[in-house]
């Protein structure tokens, strides 16, 4: 069972084709690949299968490490763009690809660069239902009462803007991220964004955020592509920017840009390389296959 590892900004991920596999992935069986000191570990698992609809190149399923679906990941998207032009699945630079949050198009601009049409963020949705026009929303946790604006971008986010960088620094994202994560306010759970304007613009007008991510299923990461734009579309409403304002994130992976445009339009733009390569041994197979 051959796979390969990628990692976008430290957020990693197993990559397998779906017709290599010899059994179904179980929730169960995801867990073991990506435990620590027993199987592969990773942040979680993409799986990629032909298309069901020709204009496709491939459909994309992506896995959390507790076992869980998700609709969408912005570094995984990219880890699995690169990957399907490197294993030769299309010679194109912009194509599309089929998720569980619909149709995304990238565009690849360099040998380990691409940015991806994320398609168009809303401040409503089924996964905040009670939730305003705007999106803002309160939600209490490790004693303290925070203020949130709903983002949804294929996955729900929950963005909170903190006042100064130090602050952000200081937050036990740990201890607060699960109470958030599983209010239920968010019937789907949410994945947990907080961000802090960084001084001064960058070069072309390009407006500066650092955020800190806790992923739904995961916990803290070192980066996400969908939570950095849950927060950057957060911050261009909170600053009322006007459309096409590009904002870069800042992470703990590193750095990736988000392009606001039109009706929340968005493009994500940053890299991903990969790691290794491998097959699993007939031994640890056989494990995955008696796992139920």
């Amino acid at each position: 069972m051959r796979f390969e590892k990628w990692q976008a900004l430290g957020n990693d991920y197993l990559i397998l084709e779906r017709d290599e596999l010899p059994f179904e992935l179980t929730a169960a069986r995801i867990r073991r690949l990506c435990e620590g000191h027993f199987g592969v570990y990773a942040d979680g698992v993409l799986v990629l299968s032909r298309p069901a609809d020709p204009a496709n190149v491939a459909d994309l399923r992506i896995f959390n490490p507790d076992g869980s679906e998700a609709e969408l990941s912005g570094n995984g998207a990219r880890e699995a763009i690169l990957y399907l032009r490197r294993r030769g699945w299309t010679e194109e630079d912009s194509f599309s690809i089929a998720t569980a949050a619909g149709v995304i198009r990238p565009t690849i601009t360099g040998p380990d660069t691409c940015t991806v049409d994320m398609g168009r963020a809303s401040l409503q949705s089924a996964d905040f239902p009670s939730g305003p026009a705007d999106g803002r929303g309160e939600v209490v946790a490790g004693g303290r009462r925070w203020s949130f604006r709903h983002v949804s971008i294929g996955n729900p986010q929950c963005a909170i803007h903190i006042e100064t960088v130090e602050e952000l620094g200081a937050l036990d994202l740990p201890s607060i991220g699960p109470a958030i994560e599983a209010d239920r306010q968010f019937p789907n759970r949410t994945n947990v964004s907080w961000y802090a304007e960084l001084q001064g613009d960058a070069p072309g007008g390009v407006a500066r955020i650092r955020a800190r991510i806790f992923e739904r299923g995961v916990g803290e990461t070192l980066s996400s592509g969908t939570g950095a734009s849950g927060a950057a579309i957060a911050h261009v409403e909170e600053r009322g920017m006007p459309a096409g304002q590009r904002v870069a994130v800042l992470l703990d992976g590193g750095e990736l840009e988000v392009e606001v445009g039109e009706d929340r339009q968005v493009n994500l733009t940053g890299w991903a390389r990969p790691v290794f390569e491998g097959r699993l041994s007939d031994d640890f197979a056989k494990e995955l296959h008696e796992t139920e």
